[in-house]
């Protein structure tokens, strides 16, 4: 009887130790060991929406070239740009021959065949670019990271050719096998016939002929709490010792991972020191951990695009909001930026959001507004840029505090050589 009852409580402690393990290891952040699919997480908090990776990638801009130097662009979200690319998402592209970038002249065959070209700012990995295209890749194109694809029919060449650039500038992979007519290429570009005409630079980025029409809005803003946030990202809030810092800002530790407050309590630095350092870095899983974690720890409000770099040790992930068609531009001082993860071996070392959020779908007040264009817009470009070199030229939307939220002004935001955006407004 007493042997019996020995048993039965020793059953009963193990079973208690292992659950209690389970949900130590589900429910710590960066636990990706046993985590490690994109659903499989407990949710924490009831905060934003969750995102799948697929939602997050896409072409920041879609050129389109319609030969004799004619080009226009479609932004995220536009009806053009959102009908060609689900269609080029449900084509094929295999048998990727590669050859050096300089085997011609590609900035003067944009000028003379029309075609489609999709840009993916800073690159995507092929094996991530194949969650939203259809790509057959060998083991030497599957290593590579894309910034370009560019879809294109050559005078009375009876096929359709596809290129996709690597980032690194130096190769280029054609694709031997390519789902697509001619035919089916032309439709798309002539669907750009009628829009705001641009023209291609010497120095590679493009100017509007004409004004471009943007939405003027103010929205409403809500803000998740310190408290939300600590009860999230600690499994035991009530262990953490809160220290105040010199320059106003706050920080929560349980002495091994912290959480640093800024801006009015409206921005978050999240830090664990014990994530993994290693010297072979899979950007891929280590994206997809991110977007976990941010499931996780947060979620999302709106549409984000992911953008990301890598080094021997890390993939430093950003995460760039938008409002309809155009990125939110960062306003640091107030505690209003994108979000940015950096990530270790598929665990997460740091986490960095602003706590503040647009309530889209509640404007306040829109106003239609148009941002300059040709030669006034260049003069402009020269002034605000100065010797440096121009690389990028977009519309965008800067952010400015109201008593009712946030005000988003068009402008064009000017990408510099040295990764410093600069602004010209709307008129």
């Amino acid at each position: 009887m007493k042997e019996s009852l020995k048993t039965t409580v020793l059953v009963l402690l193990i079973t208690a130790s292992l659950v209690q393990s389970y949900f130590l290891i589900y429910r710590l952040p960066g636990s990706y060991s046993v985590v490690n699919s994109e659903s499989n997480y407990i949710k924490t908090e009831n905060m934003g929406q969750e995102q799948r990776v697929e939602n997050l990638i896409f072409p920041d801009q879609m050129i389109i070239h319609m030969g004799k130097d004619k080009h226009t662009l479609f932004y995220p979200e536009s009806t053009f740009y959102q009908l060609i690319y689900s269609r080029l998402q449900g084509r094929n592209f295999g048998n990727f021959e590669r050859q050096s970038v300089d085997s011609a002249n590609w900035e003067e065959l944009k000028k003379t065949h029309p075609g489609i070209e999709l840009s993916f700012e800073g690159g995507i990995p092929v094996s991530l670019l194949q969650r939203i295209m259809q790509l057959d890749a060998d083991s030497l194109f599957q290593a590579e990271t894309i910034s370009k694809v560019w879809i294109y029919t050559s005078g009375k060449d009876p096929k359709a050719h596809a290129l996709f650039f690597s980032s690194r500038g130096d190769v280029v992979y054609e694709a031997e096998d390519v789902d697509l007519t001619v035919q089916d290429v032309k439709q798309h570009v002539d669907f750009g016939t009628g829009w705001t005409p641009y023209r291609l630079t010497d120095a590679g980025y493009y100017i509007p002929e004409e004004a471009l029409e943007m939405l003027q809005v103010e929205l409403p803003t809500g803000q998740y709490t310190v408290d939300q946030m600590q009860r999230s990202l600690f499994f035991d809030p009530s262990m953490t010792r809160n220290i105040q810092e010199k320059d106003g800002s706050e920080i929560y530790t349980d002495s091994k991972r912290s959480l640093q407050v800024k801006y009015n309590q409206r921005w978050i630095s999240y830090n664990d020191p014990a994530a993994v350092q290693t010297s072979e870095v899979d950007r891929t899983k280590d994206v997809l951990a991110a977007v976990d974690f941010v499931n996780q720890y947060g979620g999302f409000n709106g549409t984000y695009r992911l953008t990301m770099d890598a080094d021997n040790q890390s993939t430093q992930i950003n995460l760039l909001p938008y409002y309809d068609s155009y990125r939110i531009l960062d306003l640091p001082e107030y505690g209003f930026e994108h979000m940015h993860l950096d990530v270790q071996k598929e665990s997460v070392a740091t986490y960095e959001r602003s706590l503040l959020y647009l309530m889209e779908g509640e404007e306040v007040e829109k106003q239609m507004t148009q941002l300059p264009f040709g030669e006034e817009l260049e003069q402009q470009i020269k002034e605000v840029a100065g010797n440096a070199t121009v690389i990028n030229l977009f519309p965008a939307y800067l952010p400015v505090p109201t008593e009712s939220g946030m005000k988003l002004l068009p402008v064009w935001a000017i990408t510099l050589g040295s990764g410093q955006v600069k602004m010209v407004p709307a008129k």
